[in-house]
Parts: structure tokens; C-alpha cells; sequence
């Protein structure tokens, strides 16, 4: 049982590279609009590019955990002021 969900871990990237479509010009400028208004450096925003040439889904994903820990970030540095 045990090894076929080790197998199983293991055959998913294969499955997302086969669904893998590269972004369209419509996805790049839809990631570069979720990064406006963040102060985020260039080599994560060319690093989101790179990653849509192969799989527009993947550089998404990128994109928001990287915004994730950014305001995580934030939040630990200005915690509310009632807590």
C-alpha cells in the first residue's frame, strides 16, 4: 500500500508536464498586473516569465506564494495594532 502512494507522488510532475501549455500573451500581462503594486525584485519577476514559458499554471502559482510570504512578511513586521 505504501508503495504505490510513494509511486503515485512520484508520477504526478510527469502528469502536470504533459498538461503543461506555455502562457499566452494574455497570461503574461495578466502576471505582470498580480505583481503591480508590490515592490518585488526584477530576478522574481523574470523568474515568473521563465516559468510561463513552459507552464502558464506553474508561473501563476509561483506568483501567488511568492505575494503569500510577501504579506505574511508584512503582517509579522506591522502585526495589528489590537493584538
Amino acid at each position: 500500500m505504501h508503495k504505490v502512494f510513494i509511486e503515485e507522488i512520484f508520477d504526478v510532475p510527469e502528469q502536470e508536464e504533459k498538461n503543461a501549455l506555455p502562457a499566452t500573451d494574455e497570461d503574461l500581462i495578466a502576471l505582470g498586473e498580480k505583481f503591480s503594486g508590490f515592490e518585488i525584485p526584477i530576478g522574481v519577476f523574470l523568474q515568473a516569465i521563465a516559468i510561463a514559458d513552459y507552464d502558464a499554471a506553474s508561473a501563476f502559482r509561483y506568483a501567488d506564494n511568492y505575494l503569500t510570504i510577501l504579506k505574511n512578511a508584512d503582517k509579522s513586521k506591522n502585526p495589528h495594532p489590537l493584538q
